[in-house]
């Protein structure tokens, strides 16, 4: 175990000598730095329609878009041309919306689902393309089928689609009914050597996803953990290039657990209650991968005895961090040579995965139109304390004294990558009454702050499903810090997500109030026929919305 100080520490400049700047990475012997050849610049979308010819073959039998519209606007008495103004706003599918055999579950309820969200004006819809449902039982052997259909789907109805890219487990075990594992033949890789799984200093395994500490080794039969990454995605790139720029506009890449650039600090059924329980979470550094870069480190430093493990004192038995010999208040191990590190040394290991992940996203889809983007998480419960605990045992140094998010903000512009995050809707008021030291509008603030300093795109996202209006009104709020004053700003919204509740008829009436708020304009649709058909329509909204409550369950 490491030491949490030394009696006579060596002096030593963490920006000049420390082994894992960013200026010097020799101490990652087996990651060789990554170049940065692209300027900050801001990437123009355009989009267009595609002819039906193009969509013969893959689109399964569904019939052209234009034509498709056309009979659209007919039967409801407007058009599907969106207005260019204002923040757009995409949904969230289930999680279950492709199932393990790879077809597409409640296919009809799905179609009137698009149906009335293409009638409320949302931009389109994000799926999440699981990497254990796709690669599934044997390397290099892909099935999209299902993902083809829903985006086919989404055409037809004249709605863009976001694809994210989930190179993790969902739920909690087999009885989970979400549970989605990691590719069997991954499983079976881990099973052979168990330290390709993240594991805490308890010895505790963590299977949601591979440890980055092998990120470049090639232990998944012959492939790194990154060119498996890299291979899945080169081949959602052939597979959907005829959909690419036009109906799928935006992919986002999963860095780890739960879609996030962060450590599995807290295991996903305590992460749920997190903020309620004040969960300070483990360092997850004690697999023999992440062990063996922390020695070299150490020993780079000439700290030897550095090298041998997470901190001491560390425990996430004791919640409250003021009785944590490191994360306490001003004299805590957090605050100290060896304190500075090691945090150091950790979250510039996670930077380094999202920038590999970064650059091999960036040069897979380089020539396409679509808007990359990468999810931090919200992890606001501390965010009051002065160490921030379990930010930093996700892998962001981001303390009273430090900001963690703009060194992850700048390497996300560098790729021109668009970063995602959630917790728009919740508000410090109402978390404060069941955790005084949590401030989830002091955490946005500093992100979006980071993002408009670095010119990062930013994507919204909600952390529970609230669909009353004071989550809604907070989402315009927060979104405002972000886009007022610039002059282009780039900000879209991912409501989490689509289930029965959304459309009863009082939550969809919040909702498509809150989308046109989002749009910035009083009207998203152009009447084409004559002012009444509008009755027509909220009344075909309406029996279409009150069937899907009863469908989804």
């Amino acid at each position: 175990m490491a030491i949490a100080a030394s009696p006579s520490p060596p002096s030593f400049s963490p920006s000049a000598s420390f082994c894992c700047s960013r200026t010097d990475p020799s101490c990652f012997a087996s990651f060789p730095s990554i170049s940065r050849p692209y300027p900050l610049t801001r990437r123009i979308f355009i989009s267009s329609r595609l002819n039906s010819s193009i969509f013969s073959a893959a689109a399964g039998g569904f019939g052209s878009p234009d034509n498709g519209d056309v009979q659209y606007e007919l039967q409801h008495g407007f058009s599907l041309e969106r207005r260019n103004t204002g923040s757009a706003v995409f949904v969230t599918l289930p999680l279950d919306a492709v199932s393990p055999a790879g077809q597409v579950r409640r296919r009809k309820a799905m179609s009137q689902s698009f149906r009335a969200l293409a009638a409320a004006g949302v931009e389109g819809v994000v799926i999440e393309v699981w990497w254990g449902l796709v690669e599934t039982d044997v390397p290099c052997s892909y099935n999209w089928k299902g993902y083809l259909e829903i985006v086919a789907m989404a055409r037809r109805y004249g709605l863009k689609v976001r694809a994210v890219f989930t190179f993790n487990q969902n739920g909690m075990g087999p009885d989970d009914p979400h549970w989605i594992p990691l590719p069997k033949w991954v499983l079976e890789e881990i099973n052979k050597d168990p330290d390709l799984a993240y594991s805490d200093r308890f010895g505790r395994r963590n299977m949601e996803c591979i440890t980055l500490g092998c990120d470049t080794l090639p232990v998944l039969r012959g492939r790194s953990p990154i060119q498996a990454y890299a291979d899945f995605m080169r081949n959602f790139r052939d597979t959907f290039r005829p959909y690419l720029g036009a109906i799928v506009t935006g992919i986002q890449v999963g860095m780890g657990p739960g879609g996030e650039l962060r450590y599995p600090s807290s295991p996903p059924q305590k992460l749920a209650w997190a903020w309620r329980s004040r969960e300070l979470g483990e360092f997850q550094c004690y697999d023999k991968y992440m062990l063996a870069s922390l020695n070299a480190c150490a020993q780079n430093v000439g700290m030897r005895e550095w090298g041998n493990g997470g901190p001491i004192g560390a425990s996430n038995l004791m919640n409250n961090p003021e009785q944590s010999e490191f994360f306490r208040g001003d004299d805590g191990s957090w605050n100290t040579p060896y304190g500075e590190f090691f945090l150091r040394w950790y979250s510039e290991m996670l930077l380094l995965h999202g920038e590999r992940l970064c650059k091999e996203a960036e040069t897979i889809f380089r020539g396409i139109e679509v808007n990359l983007s990468a999810k931090l998480a919200g992890i606001h419960w501390h965010y009051g304390t002065k160490s921030h605990p379990s930010e930093l045992t996700a892998g962001y140094y981001n303390t009273s004294i430090r900001d963690g998010y703009l060194p992850i903000a700048r390497m996300f512009g560098r790729y021109r990558f668009t970063i995602c995050c959630s917790c728009f809707e919740m508000k410090d008021v109402a978390e404060k009454q069941m955790n005084p030291v949590s401030s989830p509008e002091g955490f946005l603030r500093q992100l979006l702050m980071a993002a408009r300093v670095c010119d990062v795109p930013l994507e919204g996202e909600n952390s529970a499903l609230g669909l009353d209006d004071d989550s809604f009104q907070q989402v315009v709020k927060m979104s405002r810090v972000y886009t007022d004053g610039l002059e282009k700003p780039s900000f879209s919204f991912n409501f989490v997500r689509m289930d029965k509740n959304m459309f009863e008829y009082s939550n969809w009436v919040r909702f498509t109030r809150f989308v046109r708020q989002m749009s910035d304009a009083s009207k998203l649709f152009r009447a084409k026929l004559d002012p009444g058909s509008n009755r027509g329509l909220s009344s075909a909204t309406d029996i279409t919305t009150s069937r899907l409550a009863l469908v989804y369950h």
